[in-house]
């Protein structure tokens, strides 16, 4: 979603300071909700952390919120696959109809594909986060290669290896609880 975002901001220029404070205070917050809610649970922490609250007043106001929340940011994760699709399709032109048939095929395999929030905890451990760390950085390195130094070197080198860690034992994870489960 960065490209399109970028592509869309009026100044250009400050996108990438804003972007990095963002991912830096996105990143703290995820870390302090996560951390404060195994202080809270402990090793009963459940995966879906709203499970965790019980019923009452107070899940259903944050399961609300998360709705909300789902509801008017879909659009703009939806926006670089609409784009592609339309590219391919619509001759890059705008589709109203084509964007509520993504929309529609995406929520049908959210609600028939069982134990969806385990299906999507393995492709985040694994394809996201190569997405997210792995090629960004190898990229990085490719495009870059000839103007680097060697810390910069390094510091590819070490989101690459980061991000294969991660992508190990998130796989692993996600595999192990699957067949814990199931057996």
């Amino acid at each position: 979603m960065i490209l399109p975002l970028e592509s869309e901001a009026k100044n250009k220029e400050k996108f990438g300071g804003v972007l990095d404070a963002t991912m830096f205070l996105i990143s703290l917050l995820f870390v302090a909700f996560a951390t404060l809610s195994y202080f809270a649970f402990g090793e009963e922490t459940q995966g879906v952390i709203t499970t965790n609250l019980g019923p009452g007043m107070i899940s259903a106001l944050v399961q609300l919120g998360l709705c909300i929340n789902l509801f008017f940011t879909f659009p703009f994760m939806m926006n670089p696959v609409n784009k592609l699709v339309e590219r391919r399709l619509w001759n890059s032109k705008y589709c109203l109809w084509l964007r509520w048939l993504l929309v529609l095929a995406v929520s049908l395999v959210a609600i028939f594909v069982p134990n969806f929030a385990d299906f999507l905890s393995l492709i985040g451990s694994s394809i996201c986060v190569i997405l997210s760390f792995v090629l960004p950085a190898t990229f990085h390195y490719l495009v870059f290669k000839e103007e680097m130094d060697w810390r910069g070197l390094v510091f590819d080198g070490a989101i690459v290896v980061f991000g294969l860690v991660i992508v190990i034992i998130g796989t692993w994870s996600s595999l192990s609880l699957q067949l814990r489960v199931r057996s």
